[in-house]
Parts: C-alpha cells; sequence; structure tokens
C-alpha cells in the first residue's frame, strides 16, 4: 500500500494538560502538566478520525527542568541554565529515559511510554519520536542507561583540549561558563562550569549571548571546528554512543525519528548510523529538520533520511503568498526545484517552531487556511504534518511565561491549550463545548487529510502543474489562484484554490501534454466536487477549459472517473 503519511505532532505536556486556570509562568504544581496516560484509546481515535497516519510524540525524552525529583534519584537541574520552568524538549538531559513530568507514576515512566507506542499501534498508527542529535543539557548525566551501553557524554573526555577525536564535548580551556545577560546565580544556587563547553548552536565560546543556545552543549562528532578538518576514522566516540541511543529506542517498538536540526550533525554520520538502524527494525523511518535546500539532496540520497522538511521551499512560499503578496504561481518554482526529492518533502503549515496560522503574526484568522492546506497536502506525495490545535484554528495568543506572547504555542512552560482542552473533553472528545467555526474547521482538516489516503491519485499519483497555459489566462488571477492535476488509473482530479478574498470563477486551459502525460481520455464526465460535495457534467478536453468557481480563500477538487 502506497499511503501518504500524515503525521500529527503533539507535545504530551500540553495536549493533554486540562487545567483551565493555567497562570504565566506558573510551577508544575501551579499549572500541572500532560501525561502519556491521558493520551487514551478514545483519544488515539479521535486523533486517527483526522486521517491521521503516525502520532510524533515531541519533548519525551527526559530534558532539563525546573522540577524536582530527586526523590526519584533523578539529578536536579539548576534553573540558570534552564529556558523557562518546564524547559527546552531539546535540551537533553538522559537519552534512555523519558521526562518525569509526563508520567503519572515516575519509576514507571519508561513503561508507561512503552504502553503509549502499544496504544497508538492498536489504535491503527504508528509512532515518531524525537532523536536530538546535536546538543545535550548543560548538565547531562543518564540514570536510565542499559547494562552495557556506552559511558556518559563527556565522562571520558580530555576537558584540556578544544578538540580531541573521541571527546563528546568541545571545551574552551581555562575558561569558566560565563553567558552574557544570563543570571547565574549566587552561593549554593550558582551554575558553575569550568572549562567551559561551547553551545549548541555552534557557538564556540565560553560567553554565549541571552538569544544563543546557552542552555545546551554542542556535541562532537570528529569535525575540528578550529581549522575545518574532519576526524572520522576510526568511528568517533558520540558517533557510537548514538547509534546505541537510537537502536535502544528502536526496540520499543517506534515507527521512526524526527531528527532535530541534522544539517549541524556530519552527513557521514547518518550514512554510517542509519542504515544500520533500518538493518535491524526494517520500515523505520527517519524524519530530517533542515533548513538549507542545498543541502536536501545529500541528506536524501547519501544520508538516507526517508523525508526532511520543505520549510525554506514550500513553507515559507506559502506562508509568503498569505501575507506578503507573494504570487500564488510562485508555488510552481518550488515543486521545480525539487524535482525527484519531492517524495521525500514533509510539508506542513504549523509546528512548533513556527508561528500558528490564526496568529496575528501570520494570517490572523484559522477560516483562511484551505489554500495553504490544499496546496501542502496535495501537491505531492512526500508526508503532510499538522500540530496539534491547528485543526480547531488554535491562534497561539497565549503569554504563557518563559515564551511570552510570539504566536507560538510554548515549549518552555506548563500550559494548557485552550482550543484542545475544550475538544479533549476531559479524555472523552467531543464536539459540545466547540464553537460553530471550530466544528466546521475540524471537519475541513478531517475531509482534506482524509482525501489524502482515500484518493490513489493523491496518496501515489502523477502530478501536473497548469499553471504555464494560463498565465494569460483572463479568468485566472495567478496572482491568487493556483491550479493543478492529479491522477492514478482511471481517476483525475482537478484541484484549484483561491488565496483571494473574492469568488473566482475560472475557466482553466489544460493542455494536450497533460492528457498524455497522464494517459487521460477527453470527454464529457460527470465530476465529483470532494470538498463541498455536488455533482456536475464537466469537459474534459484539450481544446475547451474546464470551469469551474473557486470560494474565497477556497479550493475545489473535482474528481473525474473515466
Amino acid at each position: 500500500m502506497n499511503q501518504k503519511p500524515i503525521i500529527y505532532q503533539l507535545l504530551p505536556r500540553l495536549f493533554s494538560n486540562y487545567n483551565d486556570n493555567c497562570i504565566n509562568g506558573g510551577s508544575i504544581g501551579q499549572n500541572g502538566a500532560g501525561k502519556l496516560n491521558a493520551i487514551t484509546p478514545g483519544v488515539l481515535k479521535a486523533i486517527k478520525q483526522l486521517g491521521v497516519t503516525h502520532v510524533w510524540y515531541t519533548g519525551v525524552i527526559e530534558h532539563a527542568h525546573c522540577s524536582d525529583y530527586t526523590q526519584f534519584g533523578i539529578e536536579r537541574d539548576n534553573p540558570h541554565v534552564v529556558k523557562g520552568l518546564a524547559g527546552s524538549p531539546y535540551a537533553i538531559k538522559d537519552y534512555y529515559d523519558i521526562d518525569p513530568d509526563l508520567a503519572v507514576s515516575i519509576p514507571d515512566r519508561v513503561a508507561e511510554f512503552e504502553a503509549l507506542v502499544c496504544r497508538t499501534h492498536a489504535a491503527g498508527m504508528k509512532v515518531i519520536m524525537d532523536f536530538v542529535p546535536n546538543h545535550v543539557a548543560r548538565r547531562y548525566h543518564s540514570d536510565a542507561a542499559p547494562a552495557g551501553a556506552p559511558s556518559d557524554f563527556g565522562a571520558d573526555d580530555r576537558t584540556d583540549w578544544f578538540f580531541a577525536h573521541d571527546n563528546n564535548f568541545y571545551y574552551m580551556p581555562h575558561q569558566a561558563f560565563a553567558p552574557n545577560d544570563v543570571d547565574l546565580g549566587n552561593g549554593a544556587d550558582a551554575y558553575g562550569e569550568y572549562p567551559a563547553k561551547a553551545s549548541g548552536n555552534d557557538c564556540f565560546t565560553a560567553s554565549p549571548g541571552v538569544c544563543d543556545w546557552y542552555d545546551t552543549v554542542k556535541l562532537n562528532y570528529g569535525v575540528d571546528y578550529s581549522n575545518g578538518s574532519r576526524h572520522f576514522t576510526p568511528v568517533p566516540s558520540t558517533w557510537q554512543k548514538m547509534l546505541h541511543i537510537l537502536l535502544y529506542w528502536a526496540s520499543k517498538g517506534i515507527d521512526g525519528f524526527r531528527c532535530d536540526m541534522v544539517h549541524m550533525v556530519p552527513l557521514e554520520f547518518w550514512q554510517w548510523a542509519i542504515p544500520q538502524v533500518k538493518y535491524r527494525r526494517p520500515g523505520i523511518v527517519f524524519i530530517a529538520e533542515i533548513y538549507d535546500m542545498n543541502l536536501y539532496y545529500p541528506y536524501i540520497h547519501i544520508g538516507g533520511f526517508d523525508y526532511l522538511y520543505d520549510k525554506v521551499n514550500l513553507y515559507d512560499t506559502l506562508r509568503a503568498i498569505q501575507t506578503a503578496g507573494t504570487p500564488a504561481s510562485a508555488i510552481t518554482g518550488c515543486w521545480q526545484r525539487l524535482g525527484d526529492m519531492e517524495p521525500h518533502m514533509l510539508n506542513f503549515l504549523e509546528n512548533h517552531d513556527e508561528q500558528r496560522f490564526a496568529s496575528p503574526f501570520y494570517a490572523g484568522d484559522a477560516g483562511l487556511a484551505l489554500p495553504s492546506l490544499v496546496v501542502s497536502a496535495m501537491i505531492g506525495t512526500g508526508a503532510m504534518m499538522i500540530y496539534a490545535g491547528q485543526e480547531l484554528g488554535e491562534p497561539g495568543t497565549d503569554a504563557e511565561g518563559y515564551s511570552g506572547y510570539d504566536g507560538r504555542t510554548t515549549i518552555f512552560d506548563y500550559w494548557s491549550i485552550d482550543t484542545l482542552r475544550r475538544w479533549l473533553n476531559g479524555g472523552r472528545p467531543a464536539m459540545k463545548q466547540l464553537s460553530q467555526t471550530e466544528r466546521s474547521l475540524r471537519a475541513t482538516y478531517t475531509r482534506i487529510l482524509s482525501l489524502c489516503n482515500d484518493e490513489p491519485a493523491i496518496s501515489h499519483g502523477k502530478f501536473f502543474d497548469l499553471m504555464y497555459v494560463n498565465r494569460d489566462n483572463p479568468t485566472i488571477d495567478t496572482g491568487r489562484q493556483y491550479a493543478f492535476l492529479r491522477h492514478s488509473g482511471t481517476d483525475t482530479l482537478v484541484i484549484a484554490v483561491n488565496f483571494g478574498s473574492d469568488t473566482a470563477e475560472t475557466a482553466i486551459n489544460i493542455p494536450l501534454h497533460a492528457f498524455e502525460y497522464l494517459g487521460i481520455t477527453p470527454g464529457h464526465y460527470e465530476a465529483t466536487e470532494l470538498i463541498g460535495g455536488g455533482n456536475e457534467s464537466k469537459h474534459l478536453s484539450p481544446e475547451a477549459p474546464f470551469e469551474t468557481r473557486i470560494p474565497p480563500h477556497g479550493a475545489v477538487i473535482w474528481k473525474i472517473s473515466q
């Protein structure tokens, strides 16, 4: 089966927190934290109903935070090098452990995660989890490593050298860690680090700034950044340790890793590690977060990634169409730049790093999302991802604490999300607390995402861009409308979107080349519109345009079966 991955990203700490009275900057005792156990079969069933095939559980590996779990044998983190009270899910404290914030029974936290994996599989979905290869928390220590695991990162380092082949970290010899504009405390509460280690964003100084990733430490994969030399033979210590971690989680039955900032880790590591994991667990997928189009090809075809973020290409283009007056015809350049890499793309409109579509910083109205959603989900055969709450129009207008008012849902604070909380209804998902607008939006997302695998033309069919023959078409505003075909077997989909605020009465030219390339027979057909419903007799021919009305900020998908 050629299934198109539809990924639902959720942070359990936020997702299943039902506290409706959170306070700005509140502790876990005040604001609470969502639990893995609260993601029940009923909740998973409701997620699957959206058309979801995979759930990405974000932030489940233990990371630095300000909560105190010393009674369970977990070292306490110094709050001066933790961002927010809940901390960043990407400041990893123990690669072999599940974050205690997420557990009902803290000693059984790994077992609770394993049970969640089983529940997700039983609900008919696969599990994605984070792999954070580039950096760890300032105080990394594993108390959960299994017998036979390699030593802790940094345990065997030569700290008097900036770089050594088998060091796990980079050091600033004879310099104390002294970040700028960051209070490291005083007395017994102060954070001290000597010699200073490089910070996670390739900041090779003892004094990173407040906007640097000062809460993390950069890992050494064998690149000496003092001169650019690369030392990969014999295999560096960090490589061996990271492979062991990947295999540990793969053995728990997960189905994929979303790999953080992969372009900050040498391509050679991925080329070495990914095949070994896939050999031991066939079918497991690797998803790359990456922000350089020049690296797309090597990280797919050499590094071995199955999917990677198309953030700097399609996402940025769709956002610019929505907010900056970029013409809709610019979408054509997105697929042209990809070529045969398109099936490896992961498209999205939201994730934890980006501002919410409905936020005032982006579109300001979730009801405007349909054109971007249809293009993202249906332009290719690669993966599509949505972020929990997106399907309800979550606006990201909370000022939660450390994160502040920025159009994003915090990853640093103990918080609860209003739209999700009302939909989840205390663990029994229901529509009764949602507004009619929210219900309608969720139905729209369900329809679009479900079509991605209900229609073979979308999940694995061919694509044909129609804009080049409609450039001078007076019925199409190429600044606001975009049209394309998808085709598989005897089914052809004519898909057109309208980013404009007026109804578009279009007559779309379909060239002879499209009929030849896709194997379409011209003729009169009964066509079904798959979003709004309804049937019409349509003429599909290179001799006459295909006529359709596209609602304001809307889309149409006409299905023609020969």
